[in-house]
């Protein structure tokens, strides 16, 4: 087998822990995955090397076509707070009024509240996922996605989420 050959397999192989569209090489592991952007619009520009070692967890719902699938990723209050969104104790008075856009690649939006990702308020989970049923998401869903397994419809279950936009109403 060539050497050009055998490097091409390799580069061809997905490394375990990223989201799919987020194999990289070596020399652009600092790409950004996903921008975060901060109530402030300071905006941090998570890479799939940072992505990598955030906590992840894996969640259970049932998809917009009925059927049970296992998702896995990060808990988007571990992502949001990379953009210093307020949880915990933290959470009260004006950081109440905060909201998050969510922002897919096609230009689709969505909007949630930011109590809805701090566990002292709810028993649910937002998950920003790039897995499903242990396979790296597809090109029509990924590399990132977030499921909301508490919803009855999946109409903010985000696909090729790029942005997450912490704002504050007035």
């Amino acid at each position: 087998m060539s050497d050009l050959i055998r490097c091409l397999l390799f580069l061809s192989l997905v490394i375990p822990g990223l989201p799919a569209g987020a194999q990289r090489t070596s020399q652009d592991q600092s790409a950004p995955l996903l921008n975060v952007i901060g109530v402030d619009g300071t905006e941090h520009k998570l890479t799939a090397e940072e992505w990598a070692k955030l906590p992840r967890t894996t969640v259970k719902a049932r998809d917009h076509s009925g059927a049970e699938a296992s998702f896995e990723g990060v808990a988007a209050r571990d992502v949001l707070r990379l953009a210093g969104a307020p949880f915990g104790q933290e959470l009260r008075g004006p950081g109440l009024a905060l909201y998050v856009v969510a922002e897919a690649a096609d230009g689709y939006k969505v909007v949630y509240a930011v109590p809805e990702f701090d566990d002292g308020f709810t028993d649910g989970l937002i998950l920003v996922a790039d897995r499903r049923d242990g396979e790296a998401l597809g090109v029509k869903e990924g590399p990132l996605r977030i499921v909301v397994p508490w919803e009855k419809r999946q109409g903010r279950w985000i696909r090729q989420l790029t942005v997450l936009r912490i704002r504050q109403a007035h």
